[in-house]
């Protein structure tokens, strides 16, 4: 993080004006440009401020390779030649350029996530964190989102089809604009194309700032229902919730998860042998898969069981005690399996 305080943080009623290069745009610059908003004037218009429409606010944005605007500007991020934070210098396309501790070069965005982007996911969160929760939140999107983007503006690995550096490229208008529209026609175009990717990016960082923060919430639950749990193999969650990655993270010796549904039932959900994977650290029992209502009751033994689905990965009760005998049930049935082989 920053050991200064970058340009127009903590002086919320001066007008900061930032500037990036014009011409072909990529998702480093288009990022950079949505953390800054964020950061600074997360109440303003982010498409109309690109576009030149719309009321002033507290921060002016500008495209240009002029040598004057990129000198008047307090922010320049990915022209100009100089990397210095305090002056609010943020290229990186210089022979010795910025690097990560681990030799990963930034990015015009990285280099603008290090210094604004705390303040940005402060701005961004919706609910009470405190300041540990934040930069919970700022260290995993710059390891799953931002990391990939320096890597991906510097040569190092490509993100990929459908990424988003490959949404922000289609915003760009086709090669072939000027020579059929015209310089100027296309010159609005590439303006336009940016503030729709602006659009797009803005949108993902909003949605992944939030399912972090929810992320870290369930993190919490997890551990705590894990903690109280009599027997550690089921994890009995009294809210529905992601399980699986905390479960592989902290490596819970977890076989069921019992929680509710949306619609007041209550399931089983057996854990997978790795992440992401299918199959499951021991499988419902073979009789129950396919059973369903009074079927499945009289076969596994609990009078409200619901249904148990034929790949015996989840099975569900209509209430929460049924849906936990059911487990406690599972795992009964399946010692004495192993008993009986043994």
């Amino acid at each position: 993080m920053s050991e200064h305080t970058p340009i127009g943080l903590g002086h919320e009623a001066t007008i900061t004006t930032a500037l990036t290069h014009s011409g072909n745009f990529h998702v480093d610059e288009t990022l950079g440009y949505v953390v800054l908003h964020y950061a600074l004037a997360p109440m303003g218009d982010l498409r109309a401020r690109i576009l030149g429409e719309g009321p002033e606010d507290c921060l002016k944005f500008f495209r240009s390779r002029d040598p004057e605007r990129i000198q008047a500007a307090d922010i320049v991020f990915d022209v100009g030649g100089i990397y210095d934070p305090p002056k609010g210098r943020y290229d990186h396309h210089m022979k010795d350029k910025p690097l990560r501790e681990d030799g990963t070069p930034y990015s015009a965005a990285g280099l603008l996530w290090k210094d604004y982007g705390k303040a940005a996911v402060r701005n961004l969160v919706r609910t009470t964190v405190d300041d540990a929760t934040i930069t919970a939140i700022w260290q995993s999107i710059d390891k799953s989102l931002v990391v990939p983007i320096d890597q991906d503006d510097n040569g190092v690995a490509k993100m990929g089809k459908l990424s988003l550096a490959d949404i922000v490229s289609a915003c760009s208008p086709p090669w072939d604009t000027a020579e059929l529209h015209g310089p100027e026609e296309a010159k609005r175009r590439e303006t336009l194309g940016f503030a729709n990717a602006a659009i797009a990016v803005a949108s993902h960082l909003v949605n992944t700032v939030d399912r972090v923060r929810a992320s870290l919430k369930a993190t919490d639950r997890v551990l705590s229902a894990y903690k109280n749990a009599q027997d550690k193999r089921i994890l009995l969650m009294e809210t529905g919730m992601p399980t699986e990655k905390v479960i592989f993270e902290h490596d819970l010796p977890v076989i069921y998860v019992v929680s509710p549904t949306g619609s007041g039932q209550w399931n089983v959900k057996a854990v997978p042998p790795e992440r992401g994977a299918f199959g499951q650290r021991i499988s419902l029992p073979e009789a129950w898969g396919g059973l369903n209502g009074q079927d499945l009751a009289a076969v596994c033994g609990v009078a409200d069981a619901v249904f148990a689905h034929p790949a015996r990965f989840i099975c569900g009760a209509a209430s929460r005690e049924g849906a936990l005998a059911m487990a406690q049930q599972a795992l009964k049935i399946d010692a004495e399996l192993k008993s009986q082989q043994s």
